[in-house]
Formats: C-alpha cells, sequence, structure tokens
C-alpha cells in the first residue's frame, strides 16, 4: 500500500520515510546506477531509451507501468527509475536524468511555487482544474518542464464514513453531512486542525460541526479502524483508496469542490521527451483511466497482492491500448 500522502496543502505526493532510492525496469533493460547517498546518479539518456520515474507507492508504480508500456507500444524503449522523493526526482526531471513521471496537478503547482518563491509564497493549487494547469504550466515551462493534458483520473483528499452512518443519516456527499447537523469526531493527520482544506474547510464549507480531530494520519489502517469502530466518525483519505470496502467505508462527495484538483498529469523533460510522439502515447491514457479505474488497479496490487507491470498490462490490454 502507498505511504499516506498529506493532500490538504503544498506537500510532496510521497511522504516516503526513507531517502533512498529503489531500481525497477520495465523489459531487460540496465538502469541507472545509484548511490547509497540517496542522490539519482544516473548520466542523461543516449536517446535510445526513455526513463519512466515512480515515486516509489503503488499508484505511482502502476502509472510508470502504464506510461513504459504505451511508449513501448509507440516504438520506445524504456526502463523504470523508482526514487521515492519529489525532492530528488523533480531535478533528475529537469537535468534529463529522468525523461517523464506521473504527478498531481495541484500537488506538484504547489510543490514548484514553493521551491521558486519560497515556503511562504501563496499556493496556487486550487480546485479549479483549468486555473491549476495554467499556474502548473507558468512554473514548470522555465525548467524545461512540459505538463501534458490530464486526464480523467484524480486522486485528492476524500472524507469517508462507514455505510451505516451514512444510510442512517442518509448521506451521500458533505453537504448532505453538513444539513443533518451531526456533530464528527475526524481521524485524520494532526495538521488537519488548522489546514483550510480540513477541517476549517469542513465548517467553513459545508457548515459541519468537527468536534476533534483524530490524529491516526491520513488513509491509515488505524484510521479506518477507528471509524469502523465508531470511534470515530469519519476519515480522511484519498479518492483512490483501495481499501474502504474492507472496513465498510463509503466516500461523501465533494460537491461544493473543496479540495484542490489533483488530476493525474504527466510530466516529462522537454528536450528529450516533448515529441508528438511520447505526447500522443500517453494522451492515449487519458481517454480511458478514471478515478474508479484506479482505484481499482491500486486494490489489485494492494489487497491481491499483484505485480504492478501485470495489473497494468492487463488494464492497457483490456482497453485495447496495447495488444495482449
Amino acid at each position: 500500500m502507498r505511504p499516506p500522502r498529506v493532500r490538504l496543502l503544498a506537500v510532496p505526493v510521497s511522504l516516503a520515510l526513507s531517502l533512498g532510492l529503489a531500481l525497477a525496469l520495465s523489459g531487460c533493460a540496465e538502469g541507472p546506477s545509484l548511490e547509497q547517498q540517496g542522490q539519482v546518479t544516473a548520466q542523461p539518456g543516449d536517446g535510445s531509451r526513455l526513463v519512466v520515474g515512480s515515486a516509489g507507492f503503488t499508484e505511482s508504480d502502476l502509472l510508470a507501468q502504464m506510461y513504459a508500456l504505451l511508449l513501448e507500444q509507440a516504438g520506445h524503449r524504456t526502463k523504470i527509475l523508482s526514487v521515492t522523493n519529489r525532492e530528488l526526482y523533480e531535478p533528475a526531471l529537469e537535468n534529463g536524468q529522468i525523461d517523464v513521471v506521473p504527478e498531481y496537478a495541484a500537488t506538484f503547482a504547489d510543490w514548484l511555487n514553493a521551491k521558486v518563491n519560497g515556503a511562504d509564497a501563496p499556493t496556487v493549487g486550487s480546485p479549479d482544474p483549468a486555473a491549476t494547469m495554467t499556474a502548473l504550466r507558468a512554473l514548470a515551462g522555465p525548467r524545461g518542464l512540459t505538463v501534458l493534458d490530464p486526464g480523467r483520473a484524480v486522486d485528492q483528499n476524500a472524507f469517508a464514513v462507514t455505510a451505516a452512518f451514512a444510510a442512517e443519516h442518509r448521506l451521500k456527499t458533505l453537504s448532505d453531512l453538513g444539513a443533518a447537523r451531526v456533530p464528527v469526531r475526524l481521524a485524520a493527520g494532526d495538521e488537519c486542525v488548522q489546514r483550510p482544506y480540513c477541517a476549517p474547510g469542513l465548517t467553513k464549507v459545508y457548515g459541519i460541526e468537527v468536534t476533534a480531530v483524530d490524529p491516526r494520519g491520513v488513509g491509515t489502517t488505524q484510521a479506518k479502524q477507528a471509524v469502523q469502530s465508531g470511534q470515530d466518525h469519519m476519515v480522511l483519505t484519498t479518492t483512490t483508496d483501495a481499501t474502504l470496502d474492507d472496513f465498510g467505508l463509503v466516500l461523501l462527495a465533494d460537491d461544493k469542490n473543496l479540495q484542490n484538483a489533483d488530476h493525474i498529469v504527466p510530466v516529462v523533460n522537454r528536450a528529450r521527451a516533448g515529441g508528438a510522439d511520447v505526447t500522443g502515447a500517453l494522451d492515449r491514457l487519458n481517454t480511458v483511466l478514471t478515478t474508479a479505474d484506479l482505484a481499482a488497479l491500486n486494490e489489485r496490487v494492494d489487497s491481491w497482492r499483484r505485480l504492478p507491470e501485470d495489473v497494468a498490462r492487463d488494464y492497457l490490454a483490456d482497453k485495447g491500448l496495447i495488444p495482449r
């Protein structure tokens, strides 16, 4: 299962605990060399292969595998490099050690904005996908990066309750919860107390009374168990959480768009992978991959223990994007 990710503010998609790097290969290609200090040490590619980056958690691994398979279908040789920290893989993307990486529009926009303008700079990611993409491309362009079009899949913060709680109070949306005037104890990260997209936003936008924040993390097993047992009423997780059914939980729709537009977008090194062939190959995924699809793919890896490469290949073949 991927590490918990707080997508409430401009923080890295992967909150990996280690800065170490792991190398995974697609096909039989040999990958870049790595140092013990946790730095990407591969030389920029020679043009014969494209390096697809992964942030090292399930969803990123799946997306990287799909990107590699689509690029191979378009005639490119590929290899996959897993780098669990954005502070490492983003510079590697700029200098051509990595050619393409799956990213999250609002999160990456805010991360680049903080890198360029300082940690205290106002955030530029927003619930508006078009505005978020405009801000992201303005920040990425001067760094030699091209952000391709976003697809239909969105991985953003979300809130879940038990199916029984939802049925009891007739809840389908967060607006329903606010209208029900039911006080809730929220299982989330401790930052939720002050972050505008968590407890304060739930109260301001939806009128939900959050009586307490139980600091059990974002989408962790412990947080879900607390809601399942009735100790808490609602949990902060993500829209592509693969294990909600295991705990009898259902998502409440963010019908007033409290959360930022974290659409999945490929980001490429413009000099090495900015051509129409790469864009065309990766754009094919945009037409089919949905948020629900991505959650189901995560489940096959996290719960069914299948390999990301096999899950990715089966999905693309089922959609007619690659041959069986």
